[in-house]
């Protein structure tokens, strides 16, 4: 495993849209750290060893990547906005 997770396009491209900034993590086991515009720190998302939909779209293709991210939100549909699982199903997924 690489010592830090390599942030996607995909994942930056998410980010812009929520007006937040990434980078990847120096915490624990996670992926990314989340700041605000100003690089105020706002959470750490993503397990390490875990994937998610970018990581699935490179290694299994579209179609695999698509029926992870439909059993993803099945099974993480009730987060707090702003919460560490909702910046997550909203940047990984």
């Amino acid at each position: 495993m690489d010592k830090y997770y390599k942030i996607s396009k995909y994942s930056y491209d998410k980010a812009k849209e929520l007006n937040v900034r990434l980078k990847p993590s120096m915490k624990g086991n996670y992926k990314i750290d989340i700041f605000d515009v100003l690089g105020n720190y706002i959470t750490s998302i993503g397990h390490r060893a875990y994937a998610d939909y970018p990581t699935y779209l490179k290694t299994n293709g579209k179609d695999f990547a698509d029926s992870r991210r439909d059993l993803y939100y099945k099974r993480h549909k009730n987060y707090k906005k702003f919460s560490r699982g909702w910046y997550a199903s909203k940047i990984l997924w």
